[in-house]
């Protein structure tokens, strides 16, 4: 049965809708922008509306896995860190995608949510204070994937939990690799609103 569960959370996390509404709208978004499947991107290269519904599925294929493991299946804390991790993995490591995928983000705070709403609400104020005031996307996702483990340290308490946000801040950090580089370089493109 767990097995079975974390197969589906990664082929569900794997879904590549960024991708998907790109060919919808006849576009490939790897080959367009920054080449990123997340929202970001697809706003920049499509538009904001495509980018809020690609946001919105993204945190969906996070929230709904680990939700379901903690609130409907009853699985133990630690089996739903796992399965936490998997939908980050599953997102950023796609198997539809040449286990290539998206930054982790979306799908991090639809975790998140999942995991603790008042942690996820807190990332999310930080994640809006810190783009509001700089324009950066790449800097506000950094810091706030740093921050959301020692928040879920402090607030939740749970030992599996807060692991499971500390490895996915990993993931999502280090899949900004490029953006770290461009930020330390002072070429990094601001998130213009039109």
């Amino acid at each position: 049965m767990k097995i079975l569960y974390l197969t589906l959370t990664y082929l569900i996390a794997s879904i590549p809708f960024g991708y998907i509404i790109g060919k919808i709208f006849g576009k490939d978004v790897t080959k367009e922008g920054s080449g990123n499947i997340g929202a970001t991107n697809v706003a920049r290269t499509i538009g904001k509306k495509a980018g809020v519904l690609v946001l919105t599925l993204d945190m969906l294929k996070g929230f709904i896995p680990v939700f379901l493991a903690k609130n409907y299946f009853f699985f133990d804390d630690k089996f739903v860190a796992l399965v936490a991790i998997t939908a980050v993995v599953g997102h950023c490591y796609s198997v539809f995608m040449k286990f290539k995928g998206g930054k982790g983000v979306a799908t991090g705070i639809g975790v998140l949510l999942a995991l603790s709403p008042k942690v996820a609400l807190i990332v999310i104020l930080l994640w809006a204070g810190i783009f509001l005031t700089t324009g950066y996307v790449s800097l506000a996702s950094i810091i706030s994937a740093f921050m959301s483990w020692i928040m879920m340290n402090y607030i939740v308490e749970n030992y599996y939990y807060t692991l499971a946000a500390l490895l996915a801040s990993f993931i999502i950090i280090y899949k900004h690799s490029s953006n770290i580089e461009r930020l330390i370089k002072g070429t990094e493109h601001r998130f213009i609103y039109k």
